[in-house]
């Protein structure tokens, strides 16, 4: 049972790398999606992930609750494909729904803290099944301007790190060429 962080830029191809994964893993497959169509442009930033997915693969969506879904989802030869931790991170960050301004200290609210503390928990444990994260690389710019960025950019940063401690295998990607960070190669 393994669990590995994919981790790239925008249009780098780190979903693309995670699905091949999928794919090629031979179990069943569960997609974990944790974004939700707020606006017409990711509807079908959605959309075109959705044609990607072979048929076969069930989609489960959730925004928030990860560790309680990957808890009940993970099972012995299945491999669970979670796309993505950014857009989790988001949810959680944002989930009062209230506007926040863009001035320090950004104070984030309980559920960002029980809902991250609840993944790493279940990170700690056994692994059940397989489990793929993709993730946003989001630090490797300057500094963002405002507030709510460089929390968001932060927690990103923190996240992946924790993340990445806990998985077996963590791959970068860049033009849809993967490096291997920790663990086997692609």
């Amino acid at each position: 049972m393994t669990r590995t962080l994919v981790l790239g830029g925008a249009r780098s191809g780190k979903s693309a790398l995670a699905e091949r994964l999928a794919r090629e893993s031979g179990k069943e497959v569960i997609y974990l999606a944790t974004s939700h169509a707020g606006d017409a442009e990711m509807a079908a930033r959605i959309a075109h992930h959705r044609a990607r997915r072979p048929a076969g693969w069930q989609t489960v969506e959730e925004a928030t609750a990860l560790a309680a879904t990957l808890r009940t989802l993970c099972a012995p030869g299945r491999l669970v494909l979670v796309d993505c931790l950014t857009l989790w991170l988001t949810n959680l960050m944002f989930a009062t729904r209230e506007d926040v301004p863009d001035v320090g200290p950004i104070v984030l609210p309980p559920l960002f803290g029980a809902e991250r503390a609840a993944l790493l928990a279940w990170l700690g444990e056994p692994p059940a099944g397989d489990v793929v994260f993709v993730s946003n690389e989001v630090g490797m710019g300057i500094v963002p301007y405002g507030a709510v960025s460089r929390a968001f950019v932060d927690e990103a940063g923190r996240l992946h790190q924790d993340v990445a401690a806990r998985c077996d295998r963590v791959l970068f990607v860049a033009a849809g060429l993967p490096l291997a960070l920790k663990g086997a190669p692609c």
